[in-house]
């Protein structure tokens, strides 16, 4: 099987040993995105609005950097620092995902890198 890892400067550098994404078998998959502006490497935003919009933002960086995007996605997990902040994420979410959105878990989890409020994986078409 054809395997290759993508890299783009359009979304923050991994901050461990994984790749941005990685292309096989006709698909995308993308490591977990969180609210890093790419240029500072600082989390952008306090609130968990400015934050999913932030992480969005990167998740098509790398898509695209993969010959893919947002609208090819056809799963995302979704893990949040606290589900109260469910509505207001789901609300920014809709935004990128307005038309044939893709399957999606959500979970709440103990923990982020960087102590931030959400985080988000997803497997996309190539």
């Amino acid at each position: 099987m054809d395997r290759q890892t993508v890299s783009t400067t359009k979304a923050p550098k991994a901050i461990g040993p994984y790749a941005q994404a990685v292309r096989a078998g006709g698909f995308v998959f993308t490591s977990g995105q969180i609210a890093l502006d790419p240029e500072t490497g600082e989390v952008a935003g306090g609130e968990i609005q400015a934050q999913t919009r932030r992480v969005l933002g990167n998740l098509s960086a790398v898509l695209e950097a993969a010959g893919s995007g947002l609208p090819r996605v056809v799963k995302t997990t979704v893990f949040l620092k606290d589900m109260a902040d469910f509505p207001q994420m789901n609300a920014v979410y809709a935004e990128f995902f307005a038309e044939n959105p893709p399957a999606r878990s959500t979970v709440e989890v103990a923990r982020l890198p960087k102590d931030v409020l959400v985080e988000i994986e997803a497997v996309a078409l190539a």
